[in-house]
């Protein structure tokens, strides 16, 4: 699943989070100093969203993704009405690539409390799971002028129609995005994407580049300049641009999947 990096910034505040457990005694004389602090602040202080939010933080930092989910379920149980628990809950399952019981917590999260943030990323789960109800949400988007989030909304139309291989469609919505808003870089990675998908390897080469003439830090734009020069047989400067993207980020499996298929360690 790509995960477009503004559009899903909501999504991201756990990117930490991996789907490792890693289990913990329950005895809390056994636990490490630092979980057992996190535990007392919350008994002092059980109305504190931010001190739940930071043992949630606290368990992913340290790869323990089922006692995350765990305690959100606790916490929801408390507090059914609380929308952005049912918020950080569909962040939890998004990042376990649980796309059923993310879009089940973004709609209940919207159901409680339909703000705009929680709208633009259930949108972009229906967008990338070629679900049509992606378009009403982006079309609620469109009319709320309120929400201020027009470029969000063509930005998941464009998703929407990217990812069901309306490749000439979505390049129109993501053209409309960057008219509005030149610097939102996932509208030109996606656009490189469908240009990309459509063999014009070229023009795809030529989007990338722009949005790391924008951000220099830019990850993506460097891996898809790496996957454009390949198919226009430069493996050296494919070689050196999925280098860049893993220096910017040594996380980036696709970038050091790139290499080595293409011998370099």
């Amino acid at each position: 699943m790509r995960l477009p990096i503004t559009i899903l910034g909501v999504l991201l505040f756990l990117s930490s989070c991996s789907d490792t457990s890693v289990e913990k005694n329950s005895n809390t004389a056994d636990l490490p100093l630092q979980e057992k602090e996190l535990k007392n602040a919350i008994e002092k202080f059980p109305d504190s969203l931010l001190l739940k939010e930071n043992l949630i933080q606290y368990y992913c930092d340290n790869s323990n993704y089922s006692q995350a989910i765990a305690e959100v379920d606790k916490y929801i149980k408390k507090d059914t009405a609380n929308a952005r628990l049912w918020d950080i809950k569909a962040t939890l399952h998004f990042q376990n690539k649980d796309t059923l019981n993310t879009i089940k917590a973004f709609e209940k999260a919207i159901e409680i409390f339909p703000d705009p943030q929680y709208i633009i990323s259930l949108g972009t789960v229906y967008a990338q799971t070629k679900n049509p109800m992606a378009l009403a949400m982006a079309d609620a988007l469109l009319n709320a002028p309120k929400a201020n989030a027009q470029t969000q909304a063509f930005f998941i139309k464009g998703l929407y129609y990217n990812y069901n291989g309306d490749y000439v469609q979505a390049i129109t919505f993501f053209n409309t995005c960057i008219q509005a808003d030149y610097t939102f870089l996932d509208a030109y990675t996606e656009k490189t994407i469908a240009l990309f998908d459509m063999g014009k390897y070229a023009e795809a080469l030529k989007t990338s580049e722009k949005s790391v003439s924008i951000q220099s830090s830019y990850p993506d734009g460097y891996y898809w300049m790496g996957r454009c020069y390949e198919k226009l047989n430069n493996k050296n400067e494919a070689i050196a641009n999925y280098k860049i993207a893993l220096q910017l980020d040594d996380n980036y499996i696709e970038a050091k999947d790139a290499l080595g298929k293409l011998g370099v360690k």
